[in-house]
């Protein structure tokens, strides 16, 4: 990103690099610092099909979003958004049906500041700044535009592997369960610590290295993901490689298998 800056929030330390403002960044996005892109482009230079990666990453959003609208879903909840790009969940399912009603939820202020532009002149569409842990909140919040007593879409994509085990993961994700109204989807997608990726170890250390303590990385096993579906009934093909999960053409797949099964991708539904 060049340019003038008046945009950044306050209270953002640009000096520091944010996991949502990397992503942008192998995104070619414009919302990022050099801090940012110098870790990108050190992890670039360990794993340089992570770039590829984030883009599967948005291939998966836009095919999970399909489906979900394919099955009747009008209201989606987005939680750890990040920064908009191209394909955005609203862009998608509002294709689908204009009247499709989105929540995006973030705790960066760079990718809540860009939300609200972009989404300033969409009635069916609201961005709020809250941490995954802070359900109610969330809830609270998305309940002025959502109707909590119908089925949602609920998006976290590239989050949970920011979540220590300390945060006990399993219990928040019960709680979203919980609130869940039958018939309610969730989407995950997490990076895979048993890829075929050989330099993931080495990549996971440089990026811990440059990161506060909230925003370590946890790469965990097929198991460990498949266990966050717990009280969902999974889609098939079940927890798969981020590229296998109802892959459309080739652009959804990489020439790196590795790649293809770096990120882990599911969608369960709450009977």
């Amino acid at each position: 990103m060049t340019g003038e800056l008046s945009w950044v929030p306050p209270e953002i330390d640009t000096t520091v690099p944010n996991p949502a403002r990397v992503y942008d960044f192998w995104l070619d996005g414009d919302h990022n610092f050099a801090a940012d892109r110098a870790l990108g482009e050190q992890i670039l230079k360990i794993m340089p099909g992570v770039r590829d990666a984030a883009r599967l990453n948005r291939a998966f959003l836009r095919r999970a979003a399909r489906y979900m609208a394919g099955q009747g879903i009008r209201q989606f909840l987005d939680i750890g958004s990040g920064i908009p790009t191209v394909g955005n969940l609203h862009e998608i399912v509002q294709q689908a049906d204009p009247a499709c009603r989105v929540v995006y939820v973030d705790r960066e202020p760079v990718a809540v500041a860009h939300s609200e532009l972009l989404l300033q002149d969409n009635d069916n569409c609201a961005v709020l700044q809250a941490d995954l842990r802070d359900a109610a909140e969330i809830f609270a919040g998305a309940g002025k535009l959502l109707d909590l007593d119908q089925p949602i879409g609920v998006f976290m994509l590239l989050l949970l592997h920011f979540v220590p085990d300390s945060w006990e993961p399993a219990g928040i994700l019960a709680r979203y369960r919980d609130r869940l109204a039958p018939g309610s989807f969730l989407a995950i997608t997490h990076v895979a610590a048993d890829s075929e990726s050989t330099r993931l170890d080495e990549a996971v250390e440089v990026y811990k290295s440059n990161q506060n303590q909230q925003n370590q990385p946890f790469p965990r096993t097929h198991d460990e993901v498949v266990a966050f579906f717990d009280g969902f009934e999974l889609v098939d093909p079940g927890v798969v490689g981020c590229a296998m999960w109802k892959p459309e053409g080739a652009g959804d797949m990489s020439d790196d298998p590795a790649i293809n099964t770096l990120p882990y991708a599911g969608v369960g539904r709450k009977p």
